[in-house]
């Protein structure tokens, strides 16, 4: 922005006044109208002398430092910070007395009295390009953020490591038992422990493809392949899975409304979608599973005429179990919600919200008629615009 790089026609000199607490910025050289306190960051400039002359409202909040204290002070008391090796920062970097070619510091972690991180960077504004210091100007960030990012990230690991860990121990086990003692074994014993190797394998690569795919969604580079497909048959297979399973095929309503518009979508996520919610209503719900698959209108567009009345498809997914209480339903697409069961990589859902993303549509959770949980996504129709 720019704010102290130059000053303004007549500017006079602001050092330690209220004007520059409160965001004449006009007075610093900046743009007039902004006001250092409405920005998010936040903003320490030192004048030629190296004394604060604006220390705005994100500043005060990140130092705890009162803003009326740290104007007209030292810049290193009003900033009395350190690397991460327990240096003080502005003895180290000396801005004012070091090389004279250089324009600033990079973003850097440095510690404010107590410990707290803080991301900082600084820009020296010089009148000419080897010339005095005119102007420090800090800007300081709170890490928060970040740490979230890197708790998410940690907590990410330690949940693959978990899951990893289970499969990868059962597929060691009896792979070595079986090598060390295959004659001991009928062949009924031998297709038993082979049979649990493969069903662990199977779980393996199924938590490595929900990395996979967490990493697109998170990065924006999830691909979706459109072709047409009879979403119908697609829940029908899944029922008739199920019912395979052992699952009794009354337990399963399947409802079409008729006629469907012709879907565009990428099959084999879709299928993914409507495993991860069928699995959820069998394993977590009570009762009848019930599955309505009907025209709608575009998820982003309101019914209003005929043009968009049938410009999606829905699929409502629904049983009649406990359901999900008021206060988790906004966490419930979110990484790692696991519900009152435990089990399971709590991943699901959040690559499903990811899955109906990408396609452009949308997807909620609400309470079903039935008393238990009702999960409705909602896909946009239509042929893909490099086939017409």
């Amino acid at each position: 922005m720019g704010v102290g790089t130059r000053r303004a026609p007549g500017a006079r000199d602001v050092r330690g006044t209220p004007a520059a607490r409160h965001g004449d910025l006009a007075e610093l050289g900046a743009e007039p109208g902004i006001h250092p306190d409405d920005l998010p960051d936040g903003l320490v400039v030192a004048d030629e002398h190296g004394r604060v002359i604006c220390f705005n409202a994100a500043a005060a909040r990140i130092t705890a430092v009162p803003a009326a204290e740290a104007l007209g002070r030292r810049l290193e008391w009003a900033l009395p910070l350190e690397d991460l090796e327990g240096r003080r920062w502005w003895q180290l970097t000396d801005p004012y007395g070091g090389l004279a070619i250089r324009v600033g510091q990079p973003e850097r972690n440095l510690l404010l009295p107590g410990g707290r991180e803080v991301l900082v960077s600084a820009r020296y504004v010089r009148t000419r390009p080897t010339g005095p210091v005119r102007r420090v100007i800090v800007s300081l960030r709170d890490t928060e953020a970040r740490r979230r990012t890197e708790r998410s990230h940690a907590e990410l690991i330690a949940t693959v490591a978990h899951e990893l860990r289970s499969p990868l121990t059962s597929v060691k086990g009896f792979t070595a038992t079986l090598l060390a003692k295959w004659e001991r074994f009928t062949d009924d014993q031998k297709k038993l422990m082979l049979e649990t190797v493969d069903a662990d394998a199977d779980r393996v690569t199924r938590l490595i493809a929900e990395l996979l795919d967490i990493s697109r969604i998170d990065s924006g580079r999830l691909e979706v392949r459109r072709q047409p497909v009879d979403i119908g048959a697609a829940v029908g297979r899944h029922i008739q899975a199920y019912v395979a399973a052992g699952q009794p095929a009354d337990r399963f309503l399947l409802r079409i409304e008729h006629p469907l518009p012709e879907l565009w979508a990428d099959p084999d996520k879709v299928d993914q979608v409507l495993s991860n919610l069928l699995e959820n209503a069998v394993r977590h719900g009570e009762g009848t599973v019930t599955i309505d698959v009907t025209p709608s209108a575009s998820p982003r567009d309101r019914a209003d005429d005929d043009c968009t009345a049938n410009a999606a498809t829905s699929v409502t997914v629904s049983d009649e179990g406990t359901g999900i209480p008021e206060e988790s339903m906004n966490r419930v697409f979110t990484r790692f919600w696991r519900g009152s069961k435990r089990g399971g990589t709590g991943l699901g859902l959040y690559i499903v919200k990811g899955i109906v993303e990408a396609h452009g549509g949308t997807i909620t959770v609400g309470r079903a008629p039935g008393g238990g949980a009702e999960f409705r996504f909602t896909l946009p129709v239509g042929t893909p615009a490099y086939l017409l």
